[in-house]
């Protein structure tokens, strides 16, 4: 623990909480712990496999090397279980990806990599466009390979535009209309190493 926290530096981490995750200022009320505790506190969860938020509660008060790496003294007690359920339904999984994605950059830039393990999932993601027929399919593709295609009615740049890459698959023996999500994930710690879309399904 005392090594990670001389490697990450906790700074950009929080910058990118309290751009998600606003602290209440309000002087009524459980006292209001940092969104770093508790995203550092989450972290702890994941790293040493705790199953649940109790158990997390109930080990940081136990392990004085917990609270060392939060930050809290040695008598002060851990943020309550429903706490930490009250803020992981706030922070959002885009937040989380940057967060991932930080962490990964501070320990590559220190030359250390996860490699006690990858596991390689899938996901399908649904697609925010209703299909079209592959001849309609076609023409919005070349559509957008036009300058006038990279526009909207009123002559601005597109923002938002309609996917065309989703494909179709079966899943649970449904028909689905999306992408499949890879991602690849350290089984040591739970980090996110990597992620992939791809418009294609296998047969």
């Amino acid at each position: 623990m005392q090594q990670i926290s001389a490697i990450v530096d906790c700074s950009k981490i929080e910058t990118l909480l309290l751009r998600n995750y606003p602290v209440g200022k309000s002087a009524e009320g459980n006292e209001v712990y940092p969104p770093l505790i508790l995203m550092k506190c989450l972290l702890l969860q994941q790293w040493f496999r705790i199953d649940s938020d109790p158990a997390l509660e109930t080990q940081i008060n136990d392990r004085t090397s917990f609270k060392t790496f939060l930050g809290l003294s040695f008598d002060q007690p851990s943020p309550d279980h429903s706490t930490f359920s009250r803020f992981r339904s706030r922070f959002s999984k885009d937040t989380m990806r940057m967060i991932n994605h930080e962490l990964l950059s501070q320990f590559a830039s220190r030359g250390l990599t996860i490699n006690g393990g990858i596991a390689v999932d899938a996901r399908l993601v649904k697609s925010a466009s209703h299909p079209l027929s592959q001849q309609k399919l076609e023409e919005e593709k070349k559509k957008r390979e036009t300058p006038e295609g990279k526009l909207d009615k009123n002559g601005h740049i597109l923002k938002f535009s309609r996917d065309l890459e989703s494909d179709w698959t079966l899943k649970n023996d449904k028909p689905r209309f999306g992408h499949k999500e890879h991602a690849s994930v350290g089984t040591l710690y739970g980090f996110v190493l990597a992620t992939e879309m791809t418009p294609r399904f296998p047969p």
